[in-house]
């Protein structure tokens, strides 16, 4: 090991100088410790006084100092105080400090012994009572509470309405006051639609065909089928008999002219 490594593992170990003398574990109030911690270091927080009485317990009090009253004025506290001293029993307990220093490790140092505890109290004067009383009210008050405003806050002024539900309003008492167009016209519409693709959703034949959707879906039932399955779920597309329309016409239409032509030959060969 080298001498590095000793000193370090030195100046790590405990240092007991102290260990015998006789210390003191002191409990105080929250609002004491409150004004004690925002006390400046140059100042007196108060007097001590330890009254001994043969065979009997110390009796210690505790006097605040009108400097530490006056550090929160709006917090009036009371100023005397008495100690329950309390021995410990099958306990070993000590207090310890770290000194920190730039050039050397951190070092322990044990300041001594405690052999009593001490709680604060406070004597249960006017103004204890009177600070009780406000710490209680104070609790019982909700964190949240209702406020009149005298004027509009125009930030968070509400509205009678939002801008997408005025669209959709809008847009249907606008669907609402469509006209029917004829039957047959809706389907010749339907029909060239669905010579472009296949399947169309019930939206964009409204937009094809600018008619209220109940009568659509009417004209629909009759031509078209209704899709619940994949790949093309919840569209619409042409029965079959209507699939090939086009082409039966134009079938037709071929048929026509040829019986036509067969006529006319007929009456040739009557001629002759």
């Amino acid at each position: 090991m080298s001498k590095n490594e000793e000193a370090v593992k030195t100046e790590k170990e405990l240092d007991c100088g102290n260990a015998s003398r006789g210390v003191w574990l002191v409990k105080v109030p929250k609002y004491i410790a409150k004004k004690w911690e925002k006390a400046p270091g140059d100042i007196e927080v108060g007097k001590l006084k330890i009254v001994k009485y043969p065979g009997q317990k110390s009796q210690v009090s505790l006097s605040l100092s009108e400097a530490t009253l006056k550090i929160d004025p709006e917090q009036d506290i009371p100023k005397d105080h008495r100690f329950d001293v309390l021995a410990v029993k099958q306990q070993a307990l000590g207090v310890f400090s770290q000194h920190v220093d730039s050039d050397r490790s951190d070092k322990i140092y044990m300041e001594g012994t405690i052999v009593e505890k001490l709680e604060c109290r406070p004597y249960a004067d006017q103004t204890y009572m009177t600070m009780k009383a406000n710490s209680i009210k104070n609790a019982s008050m909700p964190k949240r509470r209702v406020e009149q405003l005298d004027s509009v806050v125009t930030t968070f002024k509400p509205i009678s309405d939002h801008k997408h539900n005025i669209e959709y309003e809008k847009k249907k008492k606008s669907d609402g006051k469509k006209s029917r167009t004829d039957k047959q016209a809706v389907m010749d519409m339907l029909f060239n639609a669905f010579e472009k693709h296949q399947f169309y959703n019930i939206r964009d034949l409204v937009q094809l065909t600018n008619q209220p959707i109940s009568y659509l879906k009417e004209i629909l039932k009759e031509i078209c089928e209704y899709s619940v399955k994949n790949p093309h779920k919840n569209t619409w597309h042409l029965k079959p008999e209507y699939r090939h329309y086009s082409e039966d016409k134009k079938d037709k239409a071929e048929a026509k002219s040829t019986n036509n032509d067969d006529k006319m030959s007929d009456s040739d060969d009557d001629d002759f």
